[in-house]
């Protein structure tokens, strides 16, 4: 009893303690909250937003522009956000792998130069095929390998050849004529001259008064050999190859260029080339052929440079690469280049995005204007500044968080950032393709319904586990089959944005994180089939409510709405929004 006692004192001591102290110092805390406050009216601009909207952000209060509702102060975590603008967590920039570059100049470094990429070729002009100059069996061949060495004048065959017997008889006949019949002598001569026999090789023959039956052929250049046309035994006519050599102190490098590196090529212009084998020792040269004519199957064109291989290092089939100078000029040096992975394709637009704040992972989609590309850079012609930082890594993450936060994004361009069912849409223009290409992507559209549907139902695990056959079927998709440019750089970004959404959902079986990288997943699948088609007529469905009332569509083959946002917990919300031919 006496120990409740000493409790029962010690906790009304503790009650009025804390009363002292603690609601003295709310009080002033009162008093100094409100003059935060007020600093912080004075000093930062309090933005103001929807509770049921959270993507609206206003500078000032007043009704919401989707509802109608208040506008009620943004909390600290959207508080200095321009309009435009997405915070992401740090846990979600490393769990994405989010990497940011700061680019500069293009003349800056060894972004002022081109690289391309190649193999080494025997120099065709310094070939050579040796023939046989006279109908006949080859009875020797002294050429045992291709790589064998010859040198000029060497033996390299030796034929048996009835015509040249015959034509040495008749030699020998005129020849006990030449007095009273010097023109039928000297056309005789003449006539085994034509094959190639020397003037010792036919006085011989008048001076012995023998007819040789094997005849030798002899190298008329010196080399390597690089292929062998003929065998011991077989018959060869008169012209045909035996083996043909090639010089190699002279070789050719023959590069491959893309299109749109063309502009920037020209005869004449200096290029140092690396082989594989001797990453250390760079070989000087300069272009001396450039193809007119374009690979329509690779859209490349052959880039040549002639090579100086006296001490025969360079081997024909070793891959090399080449750093090809740019000329400087006032325009190169004011433009800057980026990565290619840090660039969004809409078909209409280039966007990138840029981090707005460098303490801080803040970002906003900005549209650039592309020049030519260099290899893995591109160059910018318009939208960006010296000095400021794109994401270069984990781009299609970043834009599928503006997506969701209802900000710009590569499906939502538009000055108007209020959510229209039909705004994703707008301005997208069907292209023609092959019906090929059409096929591959409907596999793409199959697979994706077996995942749609397993949504409806509230089944996680068939989603995880489709995804998997999905991106086999996304990476099925034959970009070589797309001959217009517009075609394959839009779907070269289409395919990288479905690839990231489908390989998310398949490493969780988590069905809340699998229907948020559906939204993804639908956005670029709608954009693809409404480009390309897919010879079947499919539509497009919309619900306002999902994630958090920012809204998704999705695609389906009825027109009867089967939610997969929701499932069964909101199985009929949702319009539908569009019919895609």
């Amino acid at each position: 009893m006496k120990k409740y006692i000493i409790y029962t004192a010690i906790l009304a001591l503790g009650l009025a303690l804390g009363y002292v102290f603690f609601g003295t110092n709310n009080e002033g805390s009162s008093d100094n909250h409100g003059s935060h406050t007020s600093e912080s009216a004075e000093g930062e601009i309090q933005m103001w937003t929807c509770s049921m909207h959270p993507q609206i952000m206003q500078p000032e209060p007043g009704d919401c522009p989707l509802c109608g509702m208040d506008l009620i102060p943004a909390d600290a975590g959207a508080e200095g956000l321009a309009l435009n603008e997405i915070r992401m967590t740090k846990n979600a920039m490393s769990l994405a792998n989010i990497q940011t570059t700061i680019v500069g100049n293009a003349s800056e470094g060894e972004n002022n130069s081109l690289m391309l990429s190649g193999k080494i070729m025997p120099n065709e002009e310094a070939n050579a095929v040796q023939a046989s100059y006279f109908e006949g069996r080859i009875e020797k061949l002294n050429v045992n390998f291709t790589g064998e060495k010859v040198r000029k004048g060497q033996l390299l065959a030796t034929i048996y050849a009835p015509a040249l017997v015959a034509a040495q008889q008749e030699l020998l006949t005129a020849a006990t004529m030449k007095e009273s019949q010097p023109a039928l002598y000297n056309a005789v001569r003449n006539k085994l001259k034509l094959w190639k026999l020397t003037e010792k090789q036919i006085e011989q023959i008048e001076t012995s008064g023998k007819v040789s039956e094997n005849f030798p052929i002899y190298a008329t250049v010196s080399g390597t050999v690089s292929e062998k046309l003929a065998e011991v035994g077989d018959y060869v006519s008169q012209g045909q190859p035996i083996v043909k050599v090639s010089d190699l102190g002279t070789v050719w490098a023959i590069f491959d260029a893309y299109e749109n590196q063309i502009s920037q090529l020209k005869e004449g212009q200096k290029i140092t080339v690396t082989a594989n084998a001797y990453p250390n020792k760079e070989f000087e040269a300069v272009v001396s052929f450039i193809d007119p004519r374009l690979n329509t199957q690779s859209r490349t064109v052959s880039v040549r440079v002639t090579l100086n291989n006296k001490e025969g290092v360079l081997k024909p089939g070793m891959f090399v690469v080449s750093k090809v100078e740019m000329a400087e000029s006032n325009e190169n040096k004011e433009q800057i280049s980026i990565p290619a992975s840090a660039v969004l394709w809409t078909g209409n637009r280039s966007l990138v995005y840029v981090k707005t704040n460098p303490d801080e992972p803040v970002f906003e989609m900005r549209e650039v204007g592309l020049g030519a590309k260099s290899g893995e850079l591109y160059t910018i012609t318009d939208g960006l500044s010296n000095g400021e930082e794109v994401v270069t890594n984990g781009t299609f993450t970043v834009d599928a968080a503006a997506q969701l936060q209802g900000k710009r994004s590569m499906m939502n361009v538009g000055e108007e950032m209020e959510i229209d069912p039909l705004h994703h849409l707008e301005g997208i223009e069907r292209l023609k393709v092959p019906s090929e290409f059409r096929i591959q992507l409907k596999a793409v559209f199959d697979d994706y319904m077996v995942m749609e549907n397993a949504l409806v139902q509230d089944n996680a695990e068939i989603p995880q586990n489709t995804a998997s056959t999905l991106l086999k079927s996304i990476r099925k998709v034959d970009m070589k089959l797309l001959k217009d440019d517009d075609a394959h750089n839009k779907w070269m970004h289409l395919n990288e944005g479905l690839q990231e959404a489908a390989t998310e959902i398949s490493r969780t079986s988590d069905i809340k994180m699998q229907r948020d990288n559906f939204i993804t997943l639908s956005a670029h699948l709608i954009n693809a089939v409404k480009t390309f088609g897919i010879d079947q007529k499919v539509y497009v469905e919309y619900c306002p409510m999902v994630n958090n009332d920012v809204g998704a569509f999705w695609l389906s083959t009825e027109e009867e709405i089967l939610n997969p946002y929701f499932g069964a917990s909101m199985l009929r919300c949702g319009e539908v929004t569009d019919e895609i031919e």
